[in-house]
């Protein structure tokens, strides 16, 4: 039997290019001094200790596609948690593999611990494995959140190959991680958390959840940017990627789907921060628009969609004039690329003096607005705020501003009308094209098209 050979490889951290010697920046990524390097122990040819790679002899098997369509039905675990279940398509699919990311203290391992109470209710076998904390310490944590259980078990391990072994021997039904990063495996000499030692543990676990009936549930670190750190090909290899977001001095935090085989994605579930662990929000709506403001200017109500579900979130600006010969646009919440446009926009159309004043555009509550629906909120709320006059109160602000200024279609309209009337809100300004395609008399609430930015100005200002 041939010797295993060391070999020494530097790999880029940020995408987990290799090369053979170190290099300043990572041609793949244009990252800087990301190279580090590892040593990698090559297997003999009768060895092979990749994960995905089991027993080379196995015969596949499979069934036909009309048959799994009659037979085959997902199943799926609820998890107790009606925020955690919207999230993840309708509960936790058997045998799937998802990966839960975020900022440290920002709250995942209080969510899964709270997850596990709901799981174990139904009498499935769950075990956790934290590797960044001793057992005294997490039963410590599920003590304070009230979670006692005899089908839960806590364990305390980073040596996945022990983890691996233990769990083929003991058959749990869930098996969830705590952190992925501090995994290692014995035959790669890298350090927990690098690449090599990231790829290959999750390799391991995929095929431990698609060959040995768990459901597994791993917890990812974040880098500076927000991204899961490690290799790319761990959101690939996963089933499911959830991030968990949120100021950590704030008492709400945002679950959002990156990822889902099972479900659609960008699906928003809210959680609120207490002392006794994390509690849903079952109507968020209500709870951004809590504090809103009523009588100042440059303040307007948006109906945004995260996934399947509207949410009304309040749009702040705020306009001062500048001596300096650049003015600032800053934005919380929004693209600020988008913000110039529009600033644009406005200047040229409405005729407002945005070129020597700094814009600031916040949108309330710690959301995150992707989708250009917003933009006629965010236009109404700056014409506001320059010609000081008040919006309605109770008025709600849809549609996409072109660059020459007209007012575009939005997706799911139907579902943001249904939310904003169900809030109480009585005026809702919508592009102009919609009114051909809804039905007025289906809704109490009043329907206002507008065709192009300057007649939105015309109704706000008149």
């Amino acid at each position: 039997m041939s010797k295993s050979k060391n070999k020494t490889i530097f790999t880029c951290q940020n995408c987990g290019a290799q090369r053979t010697r170190w290099e300043g920046k990572c041609s793949d990524c244009n990252s800087w001094n990301t190279f580090v390097e590892e040593t990698y122990s090559e297997p003999s040819l009768v060895e092979n200790h990749r994960g995905w790679i089991q027993d080379q002899k196995k015969i596949m098997k499979g069934t036909s596609l009309d048959q799994s369509l009659v037979s085959q039905v997902l199943t799926r675990h609820s998890c107790g948690i009606s925020e955690l279940d919207r999230v993840l398509g309708g509960g936790l699919a058997k045998n799937s593999f998802v990966l839960l990311g975020g900022a440290p203290g920002i709250g995942k391992s209080t969510l899964l611990l709270q997850l596990t109470q709901g799981l174990a209710q139904k009498s499935l076998k769950i075990f956790y494995v934290s590797g960044e904390e001793s057992v005294e310490q997490t039963l410590s944590r599920a003590h304070r959140l009230n979670i006692k259980s005899t089908n839960v078990e806590i364990y305390c391990e980073s040596n996945l190959d022990t983890i691996l072994e233990f769990t083929k021997n003991h058959k749990p039904d869930i098996l969830i991680l705590d952190s992925i990063q501090t995994l290692f495996l014995n035959h790669i000499q890298s350090a927990p958390g690098s690449v090599s030692q990231v790829r290959e543990c999750a390799g391991h676990l995929m095929t431990l959840a698609k060959t040995q009936n768990v459901t597994i549930l791993v917890i990812g670190h974040v880098t500076k940017d927000g991204t899961i750190a490690g290799p790319k090909v761990l959101e690939h290899m996963v089933d499911t990627v959830l991030s968990f977001e949120g100021d950590s001095s704030s008492e709400f935090r945002l679950l959002r789907s990156v990822k889902n085989r099972f479900g659609s994605v960008n699906e928003l579930g809210v959680f609120q921060m207490e002392e006794t662990g994390l509690r849903e929000v079952t109507n968020p709506s209500e709870i951004f628009l809590q504090n809103r403001s009523m009588d100042h200017y440059g303040s307007a109500i948006f109906c945004t969609m995260e996934g399947t579900r509207p949410i009304l979130c309040e749009i702040q600006t705020l306009t001062v004039y500048t001596h300096m010969p650049m003015p600032r646009r800053t934005s919380v919440g929004i693209d600020v690329n988008r913000i110039h446009l529009l600033s644009a926009v406005l200047e040229r159309h409405v005729e407002l003096k945005l070129t020597a004043s700094d814009l600031y555009v916040n949108v309330v509550g710690g959301l995150r607005i992707s989708e250009t629906a917003s933009d006629l909120a965010i236009c109404a709320a700056v014409i506001s705020n320059e010609t000081r006059k008040k919006l309605p109160s109770n008025s709600v602000f849809i549609g996409e501003v072109g660059l020459t200024g007209e007012i575009r279609p939005v997706s799911q309209v139907e579902s943001r009308l249904k939310e904003a009337e169900r809030i109480g809100f009585k005026n809702i300004y919508l592009p102009l094209s919609h009114l051909k395609k809804i039905n007025s008399n289906n809704y109490k609430i009043n329907l206002i098209g507008v065709s192009n930015i300057k007649e939105l100005a015309n109704f706000l200002t008149k």
